[in-house]
């Protein structure tokens, strides 16, 4: 079997293909052969040595990829739900970015026959939809005609996000950093789109709602937060699981004088201080959560059916072979990029 390898934290370089022996599923584990693995931002967070779940469960040498889709080839003992040769996509707390994996079985779904989506496609579903679905419905109570603001909503996160509030009925107002992305956002179910390359993000967001946003969505991180928190409603809520604006990458090396003043820059909300405006900041990392994959599966079975009834449409996919990693990883970290990003395998 390949996989990607990386032994340090660094640039592109670090990236490397290497060959070892295919695994043995261990009990209650399936060896998956993976057709194609979502790339994800937090993929180069765990490159560049900075993702703390990284570091705690797997460390030095680490394979990044938290999504995969593919096919069973060999069940491990006391395995009763899945059967060999079955089409399968599933999520992993790394190591994803390999032709072969073994997973738990009880992290692995299987692929309708008459899917509506390809198998690349599943593979850059579930790290986005599942982020979607515990920020939306698990962290906060939903109710129809809440207005939601959307920070990055052409990306895999923010376009799940505007997909699952139009099902719930809300009022969707994405924010993109290009004018490309307005169409695609539009698309996956904004009401509006405010396009910050071009127009004052804030001023627009004003606008649009004088009072305020009931909910923020902000993966951003110093770049928008405070203002994110100023623009809630009464009983808003800010929501944040990612600080894409920390990073400040030269050849996919980060500056670490402009991370160090970007950590700086990260606003410290006071509970006192909350109460007082009453509103409140929540935050998530989903990488922490696997101890709870009933919560995983539960979403995963909605979501499923969201799909089959044509509710949920899938995502822009652009492809990249296994070898092309490093432009995965170059093309993501442009900002350029709209819906996701995957690997695939060429067997």
């Amino acid at each position: 079997m390949r996989k990607i390898v990386i032994d340090r934290p660094g640039g592109y370089h670090r990236l490397k293909v290497k060959e070892f022996p295919t695994p043995e599923p261990q009990p209650n584990e399936v060896l998956v052969e993976v057709t194609a693995a979502g790339v994800n931002f937090a993929d180069v967070f765990v490159r560049l040595g900075l993702y703390k779940s990284g570091r705690e469960y797997v460390g030095w040498p680490i394979t990044p990829g938290f999504e995969f889709s593919g096919k069973i080839v060999k069940c491990g003992p006391g395995v009763s739900d899945m059967d060999e040769g079955a089409a399968v996509f599933g999520v992993t707390r790394f190591g994803a970015y390999a032709s072969h994996l073994c997973v738990p079985e009880h992290q692995v779904y299987a692929i309708p026959v008459d899917s509506k989506f390809t198998s690349e496609q599943w593979a850059a579903f579930p790290a986005v939809f599942l982020t979607a679905y515990h920020g939306l419905f698990h962290d906060i109570v939903v109710r129809r005609g809440m207005d939601i603001l959307v920070h990055s909503a052409a990306g895999g996160v923010g376009g799940a996000l505007l997909q699952l509030g139009r099902i719930a009925g809300c009022r969707m107002i994405g924010v993109v950093g290009a004018s490309h992305k307005i169409e695609p956002a539009l698309a996956l179910g904004a009401d509006a789109v405010i396009d910050k390359s071009r127009e004052d993000l804030w001023a627009k967001a004003k606008e649009i709602n004088p009072d305020g946003f009931d909910v923020v969505f902000d993966a951003n991180g110093p770049a928008t937060l405070k203002q994110s928190y100023r623009h809630l409603a009464p009983g808003g809520k800010l929501v944040t699981y990612g600080f894409h604006s920390m990073l400040s990458l030269r050849k996919g090396i980060p500056n670490y004088f402009k991370l160090i003043y970007q950590y700086l820059r990260v606003p410290r909300f006071n509970p006192l201080n909350m109460t007082g405006d009453n509103k409140s900041v929540i935050a998530f990392n989903l990488s922490y959560l696997f101890h709870q994959i009933n919560l995983f599966n539960d979403a995963l079975k909605k979501l499923c059916g969201w799909v089959e009834n044509g509710r949920i449409h899938a995502p822009p996919v652009r492809t990249c072979s296994f070898e092309q990693v490093s432009d995965a990883h170059r093309a993501l970290e442009s900002g350029q990029t709209v819906g996701k990003l995957v690997l695939t395998f060429n067997k």
